[in-house]
């Protein structure tokens, strides 16, 4: 007999939140597709064959690297979002790792799967350009 996976049962709040990383999760994969589509597209180079010019070449694989690193940032996102449903899961959503206070309610809204509240977030981006 396969084992059941459990899907918690998130109740008023926490509901909302679950509701609004689905959201968001649903929304990355779509952006996914797109741009692993885009990124394996290689109907233009078919279209010119031989006669293809460099640069035509050049722009066409300066698209797929800029997809391909687009996918993999889409990705960065997916995994965010399924480490914050964990968090939710365990009671742990909408708390800061850094400083341990409650992510405010406009932060998660924008960005439910939000690590930082907006005071560390800001510390860490100064600190990544320096």
């Amino acid at each position: 007999m396969a084992k059941k996976t459990s899907v918690p049962k998130f109740t008023g709040k926490d509901l909302e939140y679950y509701k609004a990383l689905m959201q968001a999760r649903d929304a990355v994969m779509g952006r996914m597709r797109n741009h692993a589509e885009d990124a394996l597209d290689c109907s233009n180079a078919d279209k010119r064959g031989a006669t293809t010019h460099m640069a035509d070449v050049s722009f066409d694989n300066s698209r797929h690297e800029m997809e391909l690193r687009m996918l993999t940032e889409e990705g960065d996102v997916l995994t965010l979002i399924e480490d914050a449903v964990k968090r939710l899961a365990a009671g742990e959503y909408g708390r800061c790792q850094d400083c341990g206070e409650m992510i405010s309610e406009g932060r998660l809204a924008v960005r439910p799967y939000a690590v930082f509240c907006v005071k560390c977030k800001e510390r860490h981006e100064k600190e990544m350009h320096r």
